[in-house]
């Protein structure tokens, strides 16, 4: 089982966001050094989801062929629920074409992990707390995604410091933490507090190659770590939206309390979700108030690249200050 970390020229991955990531972020992200992933669900159908894996693979090798540069490996979200209907379908679409990377969401399933390591590809589980952690751990995951306070999408409560030190405490295989990444010296931040991978979504949703609203884009820019709403009205698992998403979109404060049923079947079909009234309740994380523009996926790595070494050797200046 091979580590997807010495081909990276920075140690962070897209992470997947529901209609959000397809195959031009995947790619677009690939090649400019970063893991690149997208959830399976974001094509509406399983014969879509493998077209979609054919033509990501096709332009990474093109890309290395006409460049000889190495690219970075793809990961897919599988959502791991008993309402996905389509999860055992999709992943022998993934064990077809030998899927580098899989995320696991709603369930450490161990026979979904013996399918991906049966051809040598790991397996990466996102967690909110310390039960999930060793669930998954237990099941055989190679990696635990640790979605900490003020995450996008379906984050957990718990500061990142404490989670990763208690995680750490019981597993030594790859960590990867998520919430509030937005800049190179965060990601930084997230490998000096001990997590191997930086995993990043919200600041990836204002990239040229996102299929995102530019009004969505535009809000991320003019919002700040206050306007961001952790509910489980939307979906029926807590995350994080932008609060004049939620507004603009009739969902007033008072529903902000409320839990609806998870039905993965319906909320999750990409097809469906876009005639759904819901459709522009936008999630978001904290990090949001480190972002102010939008920009091409090449140039938003290079940059956060810059920013990574230049705290790294910043931080380096206290090695020969040691007494």
């Amino acid at each position: 089982m091979y580590t997807p970390i010495d081909k990276l020229s920075l140690p962070a991955v897209l992470a997947p966001m529901f209609l959000i990531n397809g195959p031009d972020l995947v790619t677009a992200a690939c090649t400019s050094g970063i893991i690149g992933t997208f959830p399976a669900l974001n094509q509406r159908s399983t014969e879509g989801f493998d077209q979609w894996l054919t033509d990501i693979e096709f332009r990474l090798s093109q890309h290395h062929k006409e460049t000889g540069e190495t690219v970075a490996p793809y990961g897919v979200n599988l959502i791991v629920h008993h309402t996905n209907p389509r999860l055992q379908a999709d992943l022998e679409i993934v064990v077809k074409h030998k899927v580098p990377i899989v995320i696991t969401s709603l369930g450490a399933v161990t026979d979904v992990i013996d399918a991906v390591h049966s051809y040598g590809g790991l397996v990466f589980h996102d967690v909110i707390n310390r039960r999930h952690a060793e669930k998954a751990a237990e099941a055989g995951a190679d990696g635990l995604i640790l979605v900490s306070a003020g995450a996008g999408g379906h984050a957990g409560l718990i500061n990142p410091m404490a989670f990763i030190h208690e995680i750490r405490s019981f597993y030594n295989k790859t960590i990867l933490l998520s919430g509030c990444i937005s800049t190179g010296q965060d990601i930084a931040a997230a490998m000096q507090m001990g997590a191997d991978l930086a995993y990043m979504g919200t600041r990836f949703i204002n990239t040229i190659e996102a299929n995102a609203d530019k009004e969505y884009q535009e809000m991320i820019i003019d919002s700040g770590a206050d306007d961001i709403v952790y509910t489980a009205a939307i979906s029926g698992v807590s995350a994080n939206f932008l609060k004049k998403s939620l507004v603009d979109s009739g969902v007033p404060p008072e529903m902000w309390t409320m839990k609806k049923k998870i039905d993965f079947g319906e909320e999750l079909d990409a097809d469906k979700a876009k005639s759904k009234a819901w459709k522009n309740i936008w999630s978001a994380g904290q990090g949001v108030s480190a972002i102010d523009d939008i920009l091409p996926i090449s140039n938003l790595v290079h940059r956060l690249r810059n920013e990574f070494y230049e705290s790294i050797e910043r931080q380096s200046r206290w090695l020969n200050r040691r007494v």
